[in-house]
Formats: C-alpha cells, structure tokens, sequence
C-alpha cells in the first residue's frame, strides 16, 4: 500500500469535531460488528520520536468507541466518557494507515461498554476499552 492509498471500503469522515478537524482527513467504514476509523499517519500526527503520539492513538480509539456505541443505540442522545483504558502493544509510523476497529460490546439504558483494535498498516499497535455514559435527549 502507498502512502496515499485508502483501503477499500473507508469514505471520507463527515461527523467533524474541533478535536479532530486538525488530524484530517479522517476516513470510516462501517462494519457488521462495529465501525473503523483511519487515517494516513503523517508529521502532524507523531511524536519527538517519529513515532504516531500516543494520545492521537488514545482520541482516536474513544472517538471510534463512542461512535460504536452511538451507532448501536441508534444516535439516541449523547455520550461522554467515563472510562477509557488504552495498552500499547507496538508503534505505529509516518505513512502507516491507521486504523481503530471499535465494537460496542454492551449497552444498557445508562452505560454503554466498547472495545477497540488499533492497527497499523494491519499490525495491531494497541488495543482500548471503553464505558460510555449514555445521556438521553440530547
């Protein structure tokens, strides 16, 4: 894959934050279990290193969670994170894509459970768990 290839079945991300908007393009494709989000890692995205920051990794996969869990309960209200635990297993480099797989694992009337793979160009680099606190009406 080039470093300007995008995987088959991403689109270009329309749900845009202020949180985001500096990291695009953003990309999604939905998938059976879940969605995925990616990008095409570059010099904004990484550390003194060389390296993809770690806390673009960790926005990312409670960005991806979120929207798992959104999506399961059907974009009704709102959320915001309670919880959020992220385990890097690997790094992620310049040209990579990058890619969350978040699945929402459980979702009751108030809390919503969400895991996540992050990969990059296929390679696991870390994995995050999410709760959700699920506001209504919002």
């Amino acid at each position: 894959m080039s470093g300007s290839d995008i995987p088959e079945g991403f689109l270009p991300h329309t749900r845009r934050s202020g949180l985001t908007a500096p990291w695009e393009p953003l990309y999604a494709m939905e998938r059976p279990d879940g969605l995925s989000l990616g990008l095409r890692a570059g010099s904004a995205h990484s550390n003194s290193r060389g390296f993809v920051h770690g806390g673009l990794i960790s926005a990312l996969a409670d960005n991806a969670m979120g929207l798992s869990c959104a999506r399961q309960l059907n974009d009704v209200g709102g959320l915001v994170t309670v919880s959020l635990s992220v385990d890097f297993l690997g790094s992620a480099q310049c040209d990579q894509w990058l890619e969350v797989r978040a699945t929402a694992r459980k979702t009751g009337r108030s809390l919503c459970f969400a895991e996540a793979l992050v990969l990059a160009d296929g390679e696991i680099c870390a994995r995050a768990s999410g709760v959700f606190k699920v506001m209504p009406g919002r």
